[in-house]
């Protein structure tokens, strides 16, 4: 089978096109034709070789993936050949087929398309694991959501708008993302690159701050969040674009008494994720159906591609996600 990994750690030009032995899915194992597979920001920090895969696998990145059951473990009967499915999976969604733990493999929703499910699965997982379980996010919270463009900004805040958010805020770079996360549900969207978010929101607030806050940034923005974040808030961090915090003041954190969470997706158990596979498909999947969201995809890209889709993930510039499709699809 065709698949990427990557030659070395660098930029974009460490991409390489290679031909690889296709996986043989063990007993609980479920063997996908790769029909679409999701770029993401911790492919990029594996490209950069800040985020190696968990020990016992593969290196072909790739975290995600929608396709067509082709072949089933022994003991993988949930599902049969022919049947659409969405994976979440801790490495190999860059090929033409992965072989992913059944149990980590879910139908694909009614209402979506192989190319939208391609692209839900880290994102879905992420917020809905990270903010609705672990943080107990609730109806009439506030929430300021950074990177409001991403694939994980976009996501959050279409689920905290379902489930009864009073206020979101979201940072974004462009006037154009500004209105686009606005027309996705944000009550307002501040430019950080012309607006001091702790300032806009404090306005929107009465001073008051938000109750929670969703970060992947890090770095500068940590301290920040300490003067935003409401009395008893809570801040999650799900990532660290801006890499480590330098000179920072406790004691606001203290003040407040304010909660600060971290968490990963990728380094969960199988048992862990299926979890957050059947909340999802319980509380997340009828809003599909009802066409109440969907993934926000931005660009398509062959597999062969990929090396494009990296330079254009690392401008910044997009509006929801990247996803790869492999060339016969």
């Amino acid at each position: 089978m065709k698949a990427i990994e990557f030659n070395g750690a660098g930029g974009p030009e460490v991409i390489t096109l290679v031909d690889r032995e296709m996986p043989v899915p063990n007993t609980d194992e479920i063997l996908i034709k790769v029909k679409a597979a999701g770029v993401n920001r911790p492919d990029v920090m594996q490209r950069e070789g800040k985020y190696k895969p968990p020990e016992g696998v593969t290196d072909i990145p790739g975290l995600e993936i929608a396709g067509e059951v082709v072949q089933r473990g022994s003991n993988s009967f949930s599902f049969k050949e022919g049947d659409q499915v969405c994976a979440i999976l801790p490495g190999g969604g860059y090929a033409e087929y992965a072989a992913v733990k059944a149990i980590n493999v879910a139908p694909l929703p009614k209402g979506i398309s192989l190319t939208e499910g391609g692209a839900m699965m880290e994102t879905f997982m992420t917020v809905w694991s990270h903010l609705f379980q672990f943080a107990k996010f609730k109806a009439d919270n506030t929430i300021l959501i950074h990177g409001g463009a991403s694939g994980i900004g976009t996501t959050a805040t279409m689920l905290t708008r379902e489930f009864g958010a009073s206020q979101i805020f979201t940072t974004v770079s462009s006037e154009e993302d500004q209105k686009m996360s606005i027309e996705l549900g944000a009550t307002a969207s501040i430019n950080y690159q012309e607006q001091d978010f702790v300032e806009e929101v404090k306005k929107y607030t009465q001073n008051k701050g938000v109750d929670f806050i969703l970060d992947i940034i890090a770095g500068d923005y940590v301290q920040r969040n300490y003067s935003v974040a409401a009395t008893y808030g809570t801040i999650l961090q799900v990532g660290i674009m801006k890499g480590e915090v330098e000179n920072l003041n406790l004691f606001p954190m203290l003040a407040k008494r304010l909660t600060h969470l971290g968490i990963t997706l990728r380094s969960q158990t199988p048992e862990e994720k299926a979890d957050i596979i059947k909340g999802l498909q319980e509380k997340v999947w009828p809003l599909m159906k009802a066409e109440r969201l969907k993934p926000q995809i931005y660009k398509t890209f062959k597999l062969s591609e990929a090396k494009e889709a990296h330079k254009f993930i690392d401008k910044d510039k997009h509006f929801g996600k990247l996803v790869l499709i492999p060339e016969e699809n």
